[in-house]
């Protein structure tokens, strides 16, 4: 089973990666905002490419699923603290190593998942 201590790391340096992709996405969201404030431009007719509201979109999803994953790290690491990492909520099994590795914040074994 992984331990405890390289769980916390690994979820430590996933939690500082995601921040900093969460940091960038708000900041490509408002220059997406910014760039489009002053435009009178009609880019829902625009050949071109995207529209400005879809890419403002795009950058919003992108940015919920940096958040949720970022919620989901603190709730793994709030399992280590309180003693229940690696422990499925389901059925009170390890959930197995392999699935940790793949998965840090998993809560469920793979046999509650399906």
């Amino acid at each position: 089973m992984t331990t405890l201590p390289t769980a916390r790391a690994r979820l430590e340096e996933l939690r500082a990666t995601t921040a900093q992709r969460l940091s960038a996405l708000r900041g490509e969201h408002l220059a997406v905002v910014e760039a489009s404030r002053d435009s009178n431009a009609d880019d829902e007719h625009d050949p071109e490419g995207a529209t400005i509201a879809f890419e403002r979109a795009q950058v919003d999803a992108l940015a919920r699923d940096a958040l949720a994953r970022l919620e989901s790290i603190e709730d793994a690491l709030t399992r280590i603290d309180d003693g229940t990492y690696g422990i499925c909520a389901q059925c009170g099994d390890p959930i197995p190593a392999g699935r940790l590795e793949v998965r840090p914040t998993a809560t469920t074994c793979v046999a509650c998942a399906v």
